[in-house]
C-alpha cells in the first residue's frame, strides 16, 4: 500500500525553507502531496493558481511530489488522499508549539493520520514566507531565500 504524506500551507511564496522540508519528507513517504491552502483568512501576495504554480516549478525535480488546491479541514483532505501523515516544518519553538497543539487536535479529528515536525536545514530556519514578502517588497534581494523562478515572481514587486 502506497504512504501517502500532506504538507499543507499557504506558500505564498514557498521558501527554500519549504522546499528543504518537502524534499526531505518525500524521501521518508511513497508520495507527498504539496497541499497549497485557498487561504480564505487571509490575503495573500500571489493568487492560488500563482502558488501552485511556483510551487510545482520549484520542486519540478522531484517525481514523488505532486502538487494541489485545497479548502477547508487539512483531516478531510487527508482523507480524501488517504494520506497516513501531515508533515510540518518548524523553525523554532513558537511554531513547536502551535504545531503542537494542531497536531492533538488533528489526531482528535482523524486518529489515522499521524503528524510528522521536520525541521529546515540550519541556515534555513531564519525564512519565512511573510519577511520573503516584505523584504521584497522593500527592494531586498531575495535569491538566497527562494528557488530562481520564485524570485522572478517576486521581482515585480521590486519595480512597482
Amino acid at each position: 500500500m502506497k504512504r501517502t504524506a500532506v504538507y499543507s500551507g499557504t506558500f505564498d511564496p514557498i521558501t527554500l525553507g519549504h522546499e528543504d522540508v518537502a524534499r526531505r519528507a518525500a524521501g521518508l513517504f511513497d508520495e507527498l502531496i504539496i497541499a497549497v491552502a485557498v487561504a480564505h483568512h487571509k490575503t495573500t501576495r500571489f493568487s492560488l493558481a500563482q502558488r501552485i504554480a511556483l510551487a510545482q516549478a520549484a520542486l519540478a525535480d522531484q517525481p514523488h511530489i505532486r502538487v494541489m488546491p485545497f479548502d477547508g479541514l487539512i483531516m478531510d483532505f487527508c482523507r480524501q488522499q488517504s494520506a497516513c501523515a501531515v508533515v510540518r516544518g518548524i523553525r523554532n519553538l513558537t511554531d513547536f508549539d502551535y504545531e503542537a497543539q494542531m497536531a492533538a487536535m488533528n489526531r482528535k479529528l482523524h486518529p489515522g493520520v499521524e503528524t510528522v515536525l521536520l525541521l529546515p536545514q540550519a541556515e534555513l530556519q531564519c525564512i519565512s514566507s511573510t519577511l520573503v514578502r516584505e523584504i521584497s517588497k522593500l527592494g531586498g534581494d531575495v535569491s538566497g531565500m527562494v528557488s530562481p523562478p520564485v524570485a522572478s515572481a517576486l521581482s515585480p514587486v521590486v519595480q512597482a
